[in-house]
């Protein structure tokens, strides 16, 4: 029976009915430890009714084994895993060891969780549930994490139970409730349930704890030193309890407890095999079953985790380490191989190198797996047992570098500072300096950061040039942002030419690339540079040498040379390959890049879905900083779209949890987002002091800031301070004429328009609209028009002014730029015609963003499951969303879209 929770048990319920409706939820339950979690789970269970249940358990010493935890919930649902597409279910089989090693992405498994829950929930609702979950290995719990959060309209209830004391366990994005002790009234029930008289004084020391108040109920009568410890964390004293109670058994039986304590599966079969090794057998179970200590299955299930640390941790270190032995010699099978090597590890008194190869082969094969806090775990266990100090070093760099596939990034950098004095290997050392570097970045030591990488790069230039100009461009990357040091970045060039690359080497592009970008922002000559358009061309090829970071990198460099085709198609390229290959930590930065090239060649709503989707993506993946990168995005987009309530919620995303260096380009899209929209909205003067904030930045070099200057000039003209607008011009048509594009040319020659006297400035904005794509709708030759209509119908020129207003209209209301659009019709009312009224909203423009998306994937004739893939959704949730588009888009079938989209 469970007393009191009343409030918790309406919120469960609330879940499970939910779920009957298809609607899905998850909820972390916190608490210390014999609060009553597991008993909140148990009812869950017991109210869910018509719901199939999944449930596990983690434990302690399976922490370190990838997907163990994973496996042991999933496991009633594997028969149905073909039912999943053949990368998930090679991705999920994978990392449970039971198919081909993968090499794909983590969140990759993360998805097939979730459409393995989805698919099963097809039959009926689903409620998973998990305890422990402190004790989730990392690899279950980014996986159950990822699932959880993308949950939507499947009828799913995924439940959490974790300990509140310092243990870590799943948080990110996931609601969480409180679990305090029971109230007075139900202490007293649950105490006369068990038969006991209820004890005023043991309530107020255990603060209502259930666990505590059964387990100590027997103490208080008799003064018990236990009883007398006070302020002793409350754990304590529970599990003291708990060894008292296995003190008095025979020592048989404590040896067979211990023996099923240490194996991390309790593994009834096993652990008899291994206690027949000392004498013992199953019959010493028995006075533990009797006292309801355990029960037998195929497992050994301990009444509570506490049960199992008393008998674990109550044993003598010695007796702890010939259980570890005897269990390692009984898991003779391959398939614990595993299993073996920690027992192995674990038994261990001092440096063993069989032991250590042996852990270090579960390193690989957990890495494999995908599992890389496992395995970074495997080989600094591996290096702490080997033979001499380069065998140390190296494995400590395995783990080192596993620690930072997994995401553990102080973890990573302590054990690169360890291995980095064991090693005299320079690229050995390199690979430290790297994973040093990193974890310097995260910290915002950015000139630590940068002075690692180049010393790094400087002693592999001729050893190993492709690793080192990787090197050279996160050593970039950090003086960049270091209020832009001119010296350091030129020095961070200057190495480039030290690289041992033949002139025809694909990655000279990206070479020229990044002396091209530096050279523009330190406003350097290019004079002897080779064409920037051949220069783009050829980095588009040697991108992929890099592999997604590659593509990364030269899209990045090519939207800060204003090459935005170039961008745009290596941008989705990197989605595209991220989508096909599961490969999600790479498609938040390919999403913001390709929302950047779209806007600046004008598909804003295009951008605004791929931006949102990078938002939820980073948010998914723990990407801070593309996280603030797509905030800063959205708010210039929200500006332009005269959303002033999002683009200032945007903005304060933006800003939130930036550290130096991190974040940086959302700080300054989100600058010119408050510009923008002080701009669109006619307040000039406060537009001014925002783009002159900008201009005086250290972030002025970034792209936002280069791209901001037209804009610049515009408030200081019609501010009517000219003299104002004079620096930010020169700046921008310096920049112009270093990449001669059309598109730059024609607002360098809008800009001249609006600075000369008004005798000359027809010639330049008639110049500007010949160099505009006239074919595109960028919101940049909308802006000309609007300027050369209004500077038309200040010369009393209205039927000129009026063919350039009306197209100005029709491109801001096609471009959803609300502002702009307001802007144009009333100039256009001043010619003397009557402005038409806001049209009606195109059909499209009622769909959220991802509604939009799924609409365009099914109207390419992508299936609810494909569709699924691509966007690491369920497939119910997309077809939750298309249920949702079709009212809205006025169409009753998917058959219909083709019609809609066309």
């Amino acid at each position: 029976m469970l007393w009191g929770r009343i409030e918790e048990r309406a919120t469960l319920k609330n879940m499970l009915a939910a779920a009957a409706e298809g609607k899905s939820s998850a909820v972390i339950i916190r608490g210390q430890p014999g609060i009553g979690k597991t008993a909140l789970l148990d009812y869950a269970a017991d109210a869910a009714i018509g719901m199939r249940i999944l449930r596990c358990v983690a434990v302690e010493s399976e922490v370190q084994l990838p997907y163990a935890a994973l496996h042991l919930l999933l496991r009633p649902l594997l028969g149905d895993a073909d039912r999943l597409p053949d990368r998930l279910r090679s991705a999920l089989l994978a990392a449970f060891g039971l198919g081909p090693a993968s090499s794909g992405d983590p969140f990759l498994v993360g998805l097939a969780v979730l459409t393995l829950l989805s698919e099963a929930a097809e039959e009926s609702p689903l409620l998973c549930l998990v305890d422990d979950a402190q004790w989730l290995d990392q690899a279950s719990a980014e996986a159950l994490l990822f699932a959880a959060r993308r949950l939507d309209s499947e009828g799913i209830v995924v439940l959490f139970a974790q300990r509140e004391d310092g243990q870590r366990g799943p948080d990110r994005g996931i609601p969480w409730m409180r679990l305090g002790g029971l109230d007075r009234e139900a202490a007293m029930k649950l105490v006369a349930e068990h038969g006991a008289e209820f004890d005023e004084r043991l309530f107020a020391e255990t603060q209502g704890n259930p666990l505590a108040l059964l387990e100590l109920r027997g103490m208080a009568a008799g003064e018990s030193e236990i009883y007398r410890l006070g302020p002793v964390p409350l754990t304590g004293r529970v599990q003291e309890a708990f060894q008292q109670q296995l003190r008095d058994l025979p020592e048989a039986t404590r040896t067979v407890l211990l023996m099923a304590a240490a194996d991390e599966y309790c593994d009834l079969h096993l652990v008899l095999r291994a206690a027949s090794t000392v004498g013992a057998d199953v019959v010493d179970f028995q006075p533990a079953e009797e006292r309801g200590l355990v029960r037998l299955g195929q497992t050994v299930e301990f009444r509570h985790p506490l049960v199992r640390a008393a008998a674990y941790y109550g044993a003598p270190l010695g007796a702890r380490l010939a259980v570890h032995a005897a269990i390692a010699k009984v898991c003779d099978d391959p398939q614990h191989a595993d299993r073996r090597a920690w027992h192995l590890a674990r038994a261990a008194t001092g440096p063993n190198e069989e032991t250590a190869a042996e852990l270090e082969r579960t390193a690989q094969r957990a890495a494999e797996r995908v599992g890389h806090v496992a395995a970074a775990f495997a080989y600094e266990r591996a290096a702490q047992l080997s033979v001499g100090g380069a065998a140390i070093g190296r494995r400590l760099t395995l783990a080192s570098e596993s620690a930072l596939a997994g995401g553990k990034l102080d973890h990573a950098g302590s054990l690169a500072e360890r291995a980095i004095s064991l090693t005299t290997d320079p690229l050995l050392r390199a690979r430290l300096d790297q994973i040093r570097a990193i974890r310097g970045l995260s910290y915002g030591e950015l000139r630590v950061a940068h002075d690692i990488l180049v010393s790094g790069a400087s002693s592999i230039a001729h050893l190993a040039p492709e690793r080192a100009l990787w090197m050279i461009m996160e050593a970039l990357h950090c003086a960049w942002f270091m209020s832009f040091d001119a010296e350091l970045v030129g020095g961070s060039v200057d190495l480039l030419g030290t690289l041992s690359l033949d002139a025809d080497h694909p990655l000279m592009s990206l070479v020229w690339l990044l002396r091209w970008d530096t050279a523009t922002a330190l406003g350097r000559s290019t004079a002897g540079f080779p064409p920037i358009a051949d220069v783009i061309q050829g980095a588009r090829k040697a991108s992929g040498t890099g592999g997604p970071r590659g593509l990364v990198s030269a899209a990045g460099c090519a939207l800060l040379v204003s090459q935005d085709v170039a961008a745009h198609e290596m941008a989705e390229t990197l989605v595209e390959d991220s989508r096909a290959q599961g490969t999600i930590a790479w498609l938040s930065p390919g999403l913001v890049y390709l929302a950047e090239s779209g806007l600046f060649l004008g598909r804003h709503r295009d951008a605004r879905v791929h931006v949102e989707e990078a938002a939820r993506v980073a948010t998914d993946t723990g990407q801070r900083q593309w996280l603030n990168h797509a905030n800063g995005v959205l708010s210039f987009l929200s500006a332009v779209g005269g959303d002033e309530e999002a683009c200032i919620r945007h903005t304060e995303e933006a800003l939130s949890g930036v550290s130096a260096g991190a974040g940086s380009v959302g700080i300054v899209w989100a600058q010119w987002g408050r510009a923008m929209l002080d701009l669109g909205m006619g307040r000039i003067e406060a537009a001014l002091k925002r783009f002159q904030e900008l201009s005086r930045s250290s972030r002025s070099h970034l792209i936002p800031g280069v791209r901001s200057l037209p804009d610049h000039v515009e408030a200081a003209v019609r501010l009517g301070r000219p003299e104002l607008a004079m620096e930010p011009f020169k700046r921008y048509s310096d920049y112009a004429a270093r990449m001669s594009l059309p598109s730059l040319d024609a607002i360098v020659q809008r800009c001249q328009a609006m600075i000369e006297p008004d005798d000359g400035a027809e010639e330049h904005y008639l110049a500007a609209l010949s160099l505009h794509d006239r074919n595109s709708l960028a919101f940049e030759h909308a802006r000309t028009r609007l300027l050369y209509g209004e500077w038309l119908r200040r010369a009393r020129r209205k039927v000129d002014a009026r063919e350039q207003l009306g197209s100005a209209l029709e491109a801001f209301e096609l471009l959803g730029a609300a502002p702009w659009a307001e802007r144009a019709r009333t100039e256009l009312g001043a010619t003397g015609v009557t402005a038409p009224s806001p049209p009606v909203s195109d059909v499209f423009s009622t769909l959220t963003p991802q509604e939009l998306q799924i609409v365009r994937l099914a109207g390419r004739g992508l299936s609810n499951r494909e569709i699924a893939t691509q966007l690491f959704l369920s497939p119910k949730t997309v077809a939750h969303h298309l249920y949702k588009a079709f009212p809205k888009l006025g169409i009753a079938s998917r058959g219909e879209l083709a019609a809609v989209l066309a």
